[in-house]
């Protein structure tokens, strides 16, 4: 990948798609991080709603199903604030992203990195404060809270921080092919992905659907496959945007907003479809041909060399 440096990662492919696929390479002005991390408590933060109460309270269940550690599975009211929905990377998809679940997240509201002090639980979250003392042996126990969070209340989440409760984000899952859609607030909140999930952090729609509409494209994919391997489980780590040069959003661009515009009607007619029918869709397949002619555009390849790199990319797949 740098030329300057023997041991930098192997660009694999064909010779004019590696040499036009240079223009995409370099450092992003966005930064990418992981999603949040129970330090294999899932089966504690993880829940289902099952019903909601006059009082305000809602009613919910852990959820169980795989958990690393066998936890016992209960009901138990809470309230609505340290709840939000919950992006596990079965949810995302290829312009489409929609939350299956919710997580406990008992984080300070004035530093997401931290966790509710107890005092604070015990006055304004005191059902919520109950049931995670169930568990409060196995929560102590954690090596992630072991390792870096004794200075935290035994609850806390590792990894945390205010970019994880963004209103808008990007998101593809790390593992297996990237494919990026965007998330919005749920009800009034911010959606919260697990830490199989890359997420990008940025203040507007607009602006997510302008680097989704990117990640989407024909020559981020093929920078991505031709320095990694196909479906390992580094393929879209947050690290990736160091090697791939994603542009920041320029509202008064009309090739950026035409982009944002793409990826929005994308994610409608998605949201419409199975998952299988996504790729199939020709109304799809429609708006993928313009967002691969906007994205070379933006990266100054021609349409010559937006071909090689297709070709090369099935190529890999």
């Amino acid at each position: 990948m740098d030329e300057g440096d023997p041991t930098s990662q192997w660009l694999t492919g064909r010779p004019l798609a590696v040499r036009a696929v240079r223009r995409v390479l370099g450092q992003s002005d966005y930064v990418a991080h992981a999603g949040s991390f129970t330090g294999g408590a899932n089966a504690v933060y993880w829940v289902n709603i099952i019903a909601e109460r006059p009082d305000g309270l809602v009613v919910v269940t852990n959820i169980t199903e795989g958990a690393k550690h066998e936890v016992e599975s209960v009901q138990a009211p809470l309230e609505k604030d340290l709840l939000f929905p919950l992006l596990r990377s079965r949810d995302v998809s290829r312009w489409h992203a929609v939350p299956s679940a919710f997580i406990v997240a008992p984080q300070s509201v004035d530093d997401r990195k931290h966790g509710t002090p107890i005092p604070t639980m015990k006055t304004k979250y005191a059902k919520t404060l109950q049931y995670l003392e169930r568990f409060k042996e196995l929560l102590e126990s954690r090596p992630a809270y072991v390792k870096f969070l004794k200075h935290e209340p035994y609850y806390a989440l590792y990894d945390i921080k205010n970019y994880t409760f963004a209103q808008w984000k990007v998101v593809w899952t790390r593992v297996a092919a990237i494919e990026a859609a965007v998330t919005g607030p749920l009800d009034g909140k911010p959606i919260v992905p697990q830490e199989t999930i890359t997420l990008i952090d940025v203040p507007s729609n607009r602006e997510a659907h302008f680097i989704a509409s990117l990640v989407n494209a024909v020559p981020f994919q093929y920078a991505a496959a031709a320095y990694s391997q196909e479906g390992g489980k580094s393929m879209g780590t947050p690290g990736i945007l160091q090697n791939i040069r994603v542009p920041k959003f320029d509202p008064k661009d009309e090739l950026h907003l035409r982009l944002a515009e793409l990826s929005k009607q994308a994610h409608k007619i998605a949201a419409k479809l199975e998952r299988d029918q996504v790729k199939e869709s020709p109304e799809i397949k429609a708006i993928e041909e313009e967002v691969d002619q906007c994205a070379a555009k933006l990266w100054g390849l021609s349409d010559k060399e937006l071909k090689e790199i297709k070709s090369a990319l099935e190529e890999l797949q």
